[in-house]
Formats: C-alpha cells, sequence, structure tokens
C-alpha cells in the first residue's frame, strides 16, 4: 500500500503555516482511498534527541573498533530510519527560522543521514531512498524572491535539498510560501494581501500534488 511520513518541525501548534500546507498534503493523500497510508511524527512535540555520538553517523560495520554506542541511542535512531524507508513519499514540514532549519528537523537529518545505510559509502552502494519522493513545505516570515537581496539567506531549502535530493536521491518538490508574517507585523500591512494569496495557492497546490504523485 503506498505509504506517506508525514514531518512537522513548527514550534506554533495554533497558527503555523506550514502546518495548514502539509495538513492539505496529508488530505489529498487520504483522499486517493483507504490504501493510501500516513504515519505523522511531530517532531516538536516529540523532538529527537542531538545525535549523541558521532558513531551514528556510520551503520555499525563502518564503525572503528573503539566506537561503542549507548544501544537506546542506536534503538532510537533505528525508530527513525526504519519510519523513513518504510514510506513510499516523505513530507517534511519546514518553516524558516533565523534563516535556518528548525532545530529538531536538524536533529532528526542527522539521525537518518547514515553513511553505509541511507548513503552510499565505500563499498556500499545502495540508495534506498533513491527515486522516492520527498515534499519539502517551506514557510517564511519575510520575502525570498530569486534575484531580491534576501534570495541567498534562505539555508532552509538548500540543505534539505543536498541531503533528500543529492545524498539520499530522492525526487525532491518544494512548495513554498511567503511573508507569513504580514498579519503580525504592522510594517507588512500593505503584503497581507499578497500573503493570504500565497498561503492559498501553496494549499491548493499541496492537496493538487498529494492527489496526483506517483510513489
Amino acid at each position: 500500500m503506498p505509504h506517506l511520513l508525514h514531518l512537522d518541525s513548527s514550534a506554533d501548534p495554533r497558527t503555523s503555516a506550514s502546518r495548514e500546507v502539509t495538513a492539505a498534503f496529508v488530505r489529498g493523500w487520504r483522499d486517493r482511498g483507504a490504501e493510501f497510508t500516513v504515519a505523522s511524527r511531530d517532531l516538536q512535540a516529540d523532538p529527537p534527541p542531538h545525535l549523541p555520538d558521532a558513531a551514528l553517523h556510520w551503520t555499525p560495520r563502518l564503525r572503528t573498533p573503539d566506537e561503542v554506542v549507548d544501544p537506546a541511542a542506536e534503538a532510537q535512531q533505528h525508530v527513525y530510519l526504519d519510519e523513513l524507508l518504510a514510506a513510499d513519499v516523505l513530507l517534511v514540514g519546514a518553516p524558516m527560522y533565523n534563516w535556518s532549519l528548525p532545530s529538531t528537523l536538524k536533529a532528526w537529518l542527522d539521525h537518518v543521514h547514515v553513511l553505509g545505510a541511507t548513503v552510499p559509502f565505500g563499498d556500499y552502494e545502495a540508495r534506498p531512498l533513491a527515486g522516492r519522493h520527498a515534499v519539502i513545505v517551506s514557510s517564511r516570515g519575510a520575502s525570498y524572491d530569486a534575484g531580491g537581496e534576501q534570495a541567498s539567506w534562505d539555508h532552509t531549502v538548500p540543505p534539505l535539498e543536498l541531503v533528500l535530493g543529492r545524498s539520499f536521491g530522492m525526487t525532491v518538490s518544494v512548495i513554498t510560501l511567503q511573508l507569513t508574517l504580514a498579519d503580525r507585523v504592522p510594517a507588512m500591512a500593505d503584503l497581507r494581501e499578497r500573503a493570504a494569496a500565497e498561503a492559498d495557492a501553496a494549499r491548493n497546490f499541496a492537496e493538487e500534488l498529494a492527489e496526483r504523485i506517483v510513489p
């Protein structure tokens, strides 16, 4: 059965723009039929720990003899790995915090980017996630239009594209919505109409993408 892994990392469970868009994607996915299953993980409500040992970056057979990891930490890592490897499609809610990833999402990435397991290394050439789809939903408070002054300040989407696309070999789609602070910041009042239009477009596109993406 086609299976979706849905991750949210917004620290705002009440008015999160990225959560609204990921929820629209999940609706579109579920509307395809009961066989389209979903596993959801809220990285804010249940945050992954920071990687406690650099040895966890390597699969066990690639560790040095003195790299003995805590069994509990390794078991927790395998929870994240098993969820990811079971998914046909990955959906990631990734709001921009201080021009970068939420720390909870970065911690999750550190647990699942494992040399010799999810990433080729040495004689290990397998890429178990290659060809699967990843959908990134990124929200940001201001505008980061291509060609604009702040376009190069986005350090949220590029690292996700590197890990999911370049390292894992996944096919990555990106949905962005901007100006999410327009309703809150008085100086952005004249941008509120544009912000609302972008949010509507992102939700609609997410739902449509979920209905047509090929697992």
